[in-house]
């Protein structure tokens, strides 16, 4: 079904997946001006939105290029013409790394690695096809999932990528994922710190042993403007500040612009219920909270069913009404739609298909 544009927002049919454009623009251009003039670049990750339309606007506001966390998600940015790409993961197995290689006859594009056997499937694939790939070292700064651990194990990879053929060691990745959701300020920025001094006494042991690191990438939005600060840092991969979610308000200071429209379905003496459900908003990191509506409470998800209960033990809404969602994750929720119904002013804008949407491969 394609609603016509122009339409105002309570007449776009539910589920829908919302976003303000007035707030999601604010916040990029928010995290736009506060890296500009640190020395410090913007590479945002397209794993939150995994559209093209958003990831040239984050360009246009001053993005170097863009993050992907999948091969298929970095397919879908170069198809749209994106020219500077960082997979900040493990391509593994010969299919996808000869999808990789042909990426890089189109585009400039970047991989992480953490095993020496991976790094010599990349070097004979690249050389096989013609294309210099170029790569950053992963290392565990803390988040204890891929990346080598620091210091001469980093060191020793470094040194395989360089007299690898075909490869072209760029530098150091490392993500303080582990951090980035720590409510209290001086908590998150002491263990980001740790995790980025990690990070950089590997960038100087890999510097002394003769070696150029030209990039160092890592940050998150919970961290962006504690990593975004660190000497040497030189880019940062934050994703969900374009649109943020309930867990990360918790943490920086940006507008929640993504919501997901919903229509009252039924009304008990009790609860109310709405059509939206755990297919419609994912709640791993907790339930949704309904917008303008703080005496109301989201008790379950169901399938496609939503349970809403009131703190004061009444409702005001009638079946057929629709109210907005905000997501606790943005991301896995985003997941879950074929497209976005872009809203300014009380008024349909625009409707984009989510290209990357499932692009897990």
């Amino acid at each position: 079904m394609s609603e016509r544009l122009g339409i105002p927002l309570k007449e776009v049919d539910t589920p829908a997946l919302i976003i303000d454009l007035d707030l999601m623009e604010k916040n990029i251009a928010k995290m736009s001006n506060f890296l500009r003039g640190k020395g410090v670049n913007l590479r945002p990750h397209v794993k939150t939105h995994k559209t093209p339309i958003l990831a040239h606007k984050q360009i246009a506001a001053g993005a170097i290029g863009v993050t992907c966390a999948k091969l298929g998600e970095a397919e879908v940015m170069v198809e749209s013409g994106i020219k500077d790409i960082l997979i900040a993961n493990e391509i593994v197995g010969s299919q996808k790394i000869e999808r990789l290689v042909n990426l890089a006859k189109h585009t400039n594009i970047i991989v992480a690695v953490d095993h020496e056997a991976n790094i010599k499937e990349l070097s004979m694939a690249a050389e096989k096809k013609g294309v210099m790939l170029r790569v950053l070292v992963e290392v565990n700064v803390g988040m204890n999932r891929c990346g080598v651990e620091p210091g001469e194990p980093a060191l020793n990879l470094a040194k395989r990528v360089v007299q690898s053929k075909g490869l072209k060691f760029s530098g150091l990745m490392g993500y303080e994922g582990h951090v980035v959701e720590i409510v209290d300020v001086e908590e998150r920025t002491r263990e980001a710190h740790l995790a980025m001094k990690s990070l950089m006494d590997t960038k100087s042991l890999i510097e002394r042993a003769g070696f150029s690191v030209e990039i160092v990438s890592g940050g998150g939005t919970g961290t962006y403007d504690i990593t975004g600060v660190y000497p040497g840092v030189t880019e940062i991969q934050a994703g969900s500040y374009i649109f943020m979610d309930l867990t990360y308000r918790k943490v920086v200071p940006f507008d929640c612009a993504l919501t997901i429209l919903t229509t009252v379905i039924s009304v008990q003496s009790d609860r109310i219920i709405v059509d939206a459900g755990m297919k419609s908003v994912s709640p791993e990191l907790g339930m949704p909270e309904v917008k303008n509506h703080s005496e109301l409470i989201v008790a379950e998800l169901h399938e496609e069913h939503g349970i809403i209960r009131s703190t004061s033990g009444t409702f005001h809404l009638m079946v057929g009404d629709k109210i907005e969602l905000i997501p606790s994750h943005c991301c896995t929720t985003i997941n879950l739609y074929d497209r976005y119904h872009a809203i300014r002013n009380g008024t349909l804008e625009a409707i984009w298909p989510i290209a990357g949407r499932g692009k897990s491969f």
